[in-house]
């Protein structure tokens, strides 16, 4: 197992680590990996070379820290952008193997619906909240993505962070190894909400309860997944909204999404990682062809207010995961402010830390199965190859 640099005082939990198993966890957002936990093609991709795929909270042994340290070598995490930075930045090696961006979810800045503030410029002098993590294993990605959102929008306004004041909410954020509030075993992520109404529990909206009460004045929400169930309930509403901007670099909160695995898997045993991308290409262009249906499935993890404002928000997302210029610069985005707000103290090379081979793998050995599947099919025998130098006619 790799070394992982904690607080000397915590233990953490993961199973013995064993190469017939691979583990993965995912963030409740717009990804492949979200549709696939109801289609299950990528545990099928998994049983074709005999290795068990399974979701990371399916074993007792597990704590939720891997979702965040990645300190578990058999583990694929498919996820928000922040932890896999500063996995890579401070704690150890991994490999990032694709990338899903929703380029129009930059976030919104919050007000109540009745108060006299309208833009930006009514904010001077007035409160805005700021979450602060207390946990020293994990990284603060709540309060980056607020932190960075926040100093967005009072530039694009013409202003600083001296014209308000920003408000912090320490929190001991420590639940990820307690097994009081880690919840049971759960075979799939779903099954984490079947417990709990997420899109109205406000552990997901941490600062809206000072907000309403009138301890802060605004708060900064990630996107319009939480943007428009603060505004259903009458008592919120958005003064400013990244995503109004034609500028795609200030889309960056905690997103793009991006899939890692350890550098163990990627030099021992690479066909796991190509595996599970095979998965994700395949979902992801169901996914595509079918955005009402992939809807309807996200509808039950992500925050977006229902079915209908899910398939509004996705319909224009390429769900299968890529390793395009542009969403390599979007990740670098996000590195470089972690790194200048000092949440990482190492800095590195995105267009190094990205994999493309495995994707690229992955892709061909779907073409190659499909091209073998269409052909042959017509034939009365699968064909030889033409000699060299043959000639048809």
């Amino acid at each position: 197992m790799a070394t992982v640099a904690v607080e000397p005082t915590k233990k953490l939990s993961t199973v013995p680590l064993d190469w017939n198993e691979v583990y993965y966890t995912n963030c409740p957002l717009v990804s492949a990996s979200n549709v696939d936990q109801e289609l299950g093609w990528t545990k099928e991709e998994y049983k074709k070379i005999g290795i068990q795929y399974l979701y990371l909270r399916s074993r007792a042994a597990n704590d939720w820290y891997p979702h965040y340290i990645h300190n578990l070598d058999n583990l694929i995490r498919f996820g928000g952008l922040f932890p896999p930075v500063h996995v890579q930045a401070d704690i150890r090696r991994t490999r990032l193997l694709g990338v899903t961006h929703v380029p129009c979810e930059g976030g919104c800045m919050m007000v109540r619906s009745r108060d006299d503030i309208y833009t930006m410029a009514d904010l001077k002098g007035k409160k805005i909240g700021l979450s602060r993590s207390q946990n020293k294993v994990k990284t603060d990605w709540w309060g980056i993505q607020e932190d960075q959102g926040i100093e967005l929008m009072l530039r694009l306004n013409g202003m600083t962070r001296k014209d308000v004041q920003i408000v912090e909410f320490p929190y001991p954020d420590d639940w990820y190894d307690k097994q009081e509030m880690m919840g049971p075993l759960m075979e799939n992520p779903s099954e984490l909400w079947l417990r709990r109404d997420h899109k109205n529990d406000l552990a997901f909206r941490p600062l809206e309860t000072a907000l309403l009460s009138g301890v802060i004045d605004a708060l900064y929400t990630q996107g319009k997944v939480t943007q428009h169930l603060m505004e259903a309930t009458g008592k919120i509403k958005a003064i400013e909204d990244l995503s109004r901007y034609p500028d795609w670099t200030l889309q960056v909160a905690n997103i793009p999404a991006v899939i890692t695995c350890s550098d163990v898997m990627a030099e021992k045993h690479p066909e796991l990682a190509v595996t599970f991308m095979k998965g994700m290409i395949k979902v992801g262009r169901w996914a595509n062809e079918h955005k009402h249906a992939a809807a309807a499935i996200l509808d039950k993890q992500t925050f977006y207010l229902d079915v209908e404002d899910t398939y509004r928000g996705i319909k224009d997302i390429d769900l299968v995961p890529n390793l395009s210029p542009q969403n390599l610069v979007s990740v670098e985005i996000g590195k470089d402010f972690m790194l200048s707000h000092g949440y990482i103290k190492n800095d590195f090379d995105v267009h190094k830390w990205a994999a493309p081979e495995f994707l690229e793998q992955a892709a061909r050995e779907l073409l190659e199965a499909e091209w073998k599947k269409r052909t042959t099919a017509k034939l009365p025998e699968t064909a030889q190859p033409l000699a060299s130098g043959a000639r048809l006619g």
